[in-house]
C-alpha cells in the first residue's frame, strides 16, 4: 500500500481537532435549552451526522452515474467509499435520534413519516452490501452496485423533505414549524455557532474518512485482481 499523503496525515490531525472542538460547543459552549434540557445537545451531533449521511449517499448515486457513463473503476471504489461510510453515519444518526425522543416524544421510536424514511434509507444502503457481496465478477458488480446507488439515493432528497412536505411530529429546526411538530426550539446565537461547526466539524471527518475508504478500495482491488489471476 502507498504511504500515507502528507495532506491526509494532516486532514487526519485536523478531523480530531474539529471533533474535539465540536463536542465543546455542543457540551459545554452552546446554553441548555430550556424546554429539553441537557439531551437538547444530542441535536448538535444528530444533525451532523445526518447532513453528511444524506449527503454521502447523493455522492454516491452521483459516482454510480460517472461509471456507467465512463466505466472507470475509481469511480466504484468513491461510491463504496461514500455508501460505506454514509451507512455508518446515518446509522449513528438514527441512534442519537432515539437517545432525544425518549424524552421529548416519550418514546424510543415512532413511525414518524421522516423516522420511517430514514429507516427505510439506511436498510437500502444495507441491502447495497448484501447485493455486492452475491456478485462475483468486479465488473458486473460495479455496474449492478452503481445502478442500485442511482435508485438509492432518491431516498436521501425524500427522506430529507418529508418532514416539509407532511404533517409531522419530527420538529424542522431551520424553517417553519409543521403544526403537529413535538420537540421544536429556536436557537440562540449561541446554539447556531455550535450547530454550524457541527456541521463543518463531521463534513471534514466526512472527506477524512471517505479518503481512508478508498485507499482501502484500492487495496481490495489489488488484492482481488491477484486472487483472479491466480484461478485462472
Amino acid at each position: 500500500m502507498q504511504p500515507k499523503p502528507l495532506i491526509l496525515k494532516i486532514l487526519d490531525v485536523v478531523s480530531i481537532i474539529v471533533l474535539a472542538v465540536a463536542a465543546y460547543l455542543a457540551l459545554v459552549f452552546a446554553p441548555t435549552e430550556a424546554v429539553m434540557g441537557q439531551v437538547q445537545r444530542v441535536f448538535y451531533f444528530h444533525i451532523g451526522t445526518a447532513w453528511v449521511g444524506l449527503l454521502g449517499f447523493v455522492i454516491a448515486a452521483v459516482a454510480g452515474i460517472l461509471y456507467l457513463v465512463t466505466k472507470d473503476v475509481r469511480w466504484d471504489r468513491f461510491e463504496v467509499a461514500a455508501v460505506e461510510v454514509s451507512t455508518v453515519f446515518f446509522f449513528i444518526t438514527i441512534v442519537l435520534g432515539s437517545i432525544w425522543a425518549r424524552p421529548a416524544w416519550n418514546t424510543w421510536w415512532t413511525w414518524d413519516p421522516r423516522l420511517t424514511t430514514a429507516a427505510i434509507t439506511e436498510l437500502i444502503y444495507i441491502d447495497y452490501f448484501m447485493l455486492r457481496q452475491g456478485i462475483e465478477d468486479p465488473e458486473k458488480r460495479a455496474r449492478f452496485g452503481a445502478v442500485y446507488t442511482l435508485l438509492g439515493g432518491i431516498s436521501a432528497p425524500i427522506t430529507f423533505m418529508v418532514i416539509r412536505l407532511f404533517r409531522t411530529i419530527h420538529p424542522v429546526v431551520i424553517g417553519s414549524q409543521s403544526a403537529a411538530a413535538q420537540g421544536g426550539f429556536s436557537m440562540t446565537s449561541d446554539m447556531k455557532v455550535a450547530f454550524f461547526f457541527g456541521l463543518f466539524a463531521f463534513t471534514v471527518i466526512f472527506i477524512d474518512l471517505m479518503w481512508h475508504r478508498i485507499r482501502l478500495g484500492n487495496l481490495e482491488d489489488k488484492v482481488e485482481q491477484l486472487k483472479l489471476k491466480v484461478s485462472m
